[in-house]
This record gives structure tokens, sequence and C-alpha cells, in this order.
């Protein structure tokens, strides 16, 4: 599914398109994704785009009147296009905006979601109990290893909790875990604070570094130009089982931790 860095890669490619232009329109084809798109979000038609954020995984058009939050779901992408151009099989939902225009929401399985946020109206409980960006001054090793202390549930799936730090998913954190040397399957609550300070840093530069690529393309991962994104040749385990350790050349091996699959170096990482 999109992660972060692809959905900072959509944002950062919308925002231009976006930001200053007027809704004149949103038209819902397919109101039944995730959550059913509520006939709320009418309330942005008139209104004039502020800014376009991102939080967590999630896009916000914001307006004075309040922002539709939007979610790519597994496979979902959003692309700007001209409102004219022939819609497809999984097009579900346009903004449409007042230079002719849209941003056309493509989700060929649904999981995506389009929810309205009212200027009054309280905090959508998705937001809440969200930890910090990973790229800013609020996540940081010794949030990392106050947090960890007593916790036997494996690190692995300690940094891919929300509560903790939002938007490292499975991807970037096979590759952070790598960069750190660190075993995936190690208690959260072992790990040192020097290790923690190392996968701290690696957290954010592997994200950095996959925004400026313009996100991973494992199936179909869409910016929003409509181009895939290629940082998924800078991989260095993930989706390599089998292959050589660049470092060290042992077999990379895969296993299921958290319901979900890892990569790692059983020589390289301890």
């Amino acid at each position: 599914m999109p992660e972060l860095p692809e959905v900072e890669t959509t944002r950062r490619g919308i925002a231009p398109h976006v930001e200053g232009r007027t809704i004149v329109g949103v038209n819902v084809r397919q109101p039944q994704l995730r959550w059913r798109v509520p006939e709320t979000v009418q309330g942005a038609v008139g209104c004039l785009v502020t800014a376009v954020r991102r939080r967590a995984k999630y896009l916000l058009i914001d307006t004075n009147a309040g922002s539709i939050v939007l979610h790519l779901g597994m496979s979902g992408s959003l692309t700007v296009q001209s409102q004219n151009k022939v819609v497809e099989k999984h097009d579900h939902l346009d903004i449409v905006l007042d230079d002719g225009n849209c941003l056309r929401l493509n989700d060929p399985r649904r999981f995506g979601a389009c929810l309205w946020q009212g200027a009054d109206e309280p905090t959508l409980k998705l937001f809440e109990g969200l930890g910090p960006e990973p790229l800013t001054d609020a996540f940081d090793a010794k949030r990392l290893y106050e947090l960890s202390r007593g916790r036997t549930v494996a690190v692995k799936n300690y940094i891919m909790t929300n509560a903790i730090v939002v938007g490292v998913g499975n991807i970037y954190a096979n590759e952070a875990l790598f960069m750190s040397g660190i075993d995936p399957r190690k208690a959260a609550g072992i790990v040192s604070r020097q290790r923690y300070e190392l996968l701290a840093q690696n957290i954010k530069t592997v994200l950095a570094k996959a925004i400026e690529q313009g996100g991973t393309t494992l199936r179909d991962f869409l910016g929003a130009d409509g181009k895939p994104g290629y940082f998924r040749i800078q991989l260095k385990v993930y989706g390599k089982v089998g292959e050589s350790c660049p470092q060290c050349g042992t077999a990379i091996r895969s296993l299921n931790i958290g319901q979900r699959n890892s990569f790692f170096c059983p020589k390289c990482q301890r």
C-alpha cells in the first residue's frame, strides 16, 4: 500500500495545482469506499483551497469551511487531470477545480477513504492518539528509547505503531532496521539507547531518500503525475529473500512478524 513517502510525494505533486483554486464540485461516483463518503463533503464546494497537508498517511485539502480528508488505501492514486478526461473503471471520485482540472481518486480495491472534517467540528477519531511525524524534531531517539522500556513487542512492530511515530510502514521499517543492524525480532524494550539513536536517524534518512525519489513502486503506486516511484531500485533487503546481503553476502531471510512479511540479514542484524 502507499506508505508515507508515496503520500508525501502525492501531496507535493498536487499542491501547486490545487492551492489557491476554488472547488466547484465534488463528484462521487462510488460512495462506498473503506467508509461511505459522507454527503457533508459537499461543504467544500465553493471554497478556496488554502493548503494541501499530510498527517500520517492522510491527505487534507484545507478550506476555510473544513478539510477533505483522503486516504489512498491499498492501491489508490490521486492525480491531477482534466475533468473532461474519460472516466476509467475505478475512478470513484473527482474534486473539480475552477480551472477545468480535477483531483481524481482511482482506487481498484476501494480501501481508500474520503471524509469531511468541518472547521467547527470535533477532530475525527482517526487522528486521535497519533504520534509525531518522523521527519520532524518531535521524533527522536529519546522518544523511541523511553517509550520502549518494558515492552516485549518486536522492535519492527514497535516502530510501526502509529502512537509511537506515524508513517513508518513495512517497507521502510525493514530498510531502517537493516541500516541500523537491528534484528527485527528483537524485543523493543531491550534495544539500547545508542542503537535507538542510530535507528531514529536511519528512519529519517530512508524516508527522506524515498520522498526524494518519488516513493516506492512495488505494484501499483503512481504519483500525482501518473508516474511510478523509483526508490525500489535502492531497497537493500525488502523483497529480496534469498538474495545476497549487500554488506556481507549472506542470504536475506524472510519471516512473518506481526502478520507482515519481514526481510533481514541474519548475520548483520542482531
